[in-house]
């Protein structure tokens, strides 16, 4: 018996009959299922937090976190599928250290926020790729 899918769910470039892309709502169901992440600003600076559960006695401490400085000035907070954050952070410490060996200053948030939201929407525009299951909260 074929899935809900039936066939339209293999690729991020094809769409159902009824306009859904299924691997973009595969994606958002890793985040719905996932744990909370908030984040809180003060006056002093911003507080990120996330629920950690502990799923096996094995795993080892210090794993699965969900809350990673980017820059010296920056952090961010995830919820969702691990290793797709920790990729997104590679790749957010990328972006900033570029920025600031081109143009001498410490990236401001909202640049940092938009690299992180165009390398998203690049994983929902190629076949080769498939869309990204976190939900991502960047402060600088």
């Amino acid at each position: 018996m074929a899935g809900t899918g039936q066939g339209y769910d293999l690729a991020v470039t094809t769409y159902s009959p009824d306009g859904r892309v299924y691997q973009v709502d595969y994606a958002q169901k890793c985040v719905d299922t996932s744990t909370t992440s908030i984040a809180i600003c003060c006056k002093d600076g911003i507080v990120f937090a996330s629920e950690k559960l502990l799923l096996s006695k094995m795993l080892v401490k210090g794993t699965n976190k969900r809350t990673y400085a980017i820059t010296k000035h920056s952090g961010c907070c995830f919820t969702g599928l691990v290793p797709d954050g920790r990729d997104v952070v590679g790749e957010a410490r990328g972006d900033a250290l570029s920025y600031e060996q081109n143009y001498g200053v410490k990236v401001p948030g909202y640049i940092l926020a938009e690299r992180v939201g165009l390398y998203f929407h690049k994983h929902t525009l190629y076949y080769s790729l498939r869309p990204i299951g976190i939900g991502f909260l960047v402060g600088a």
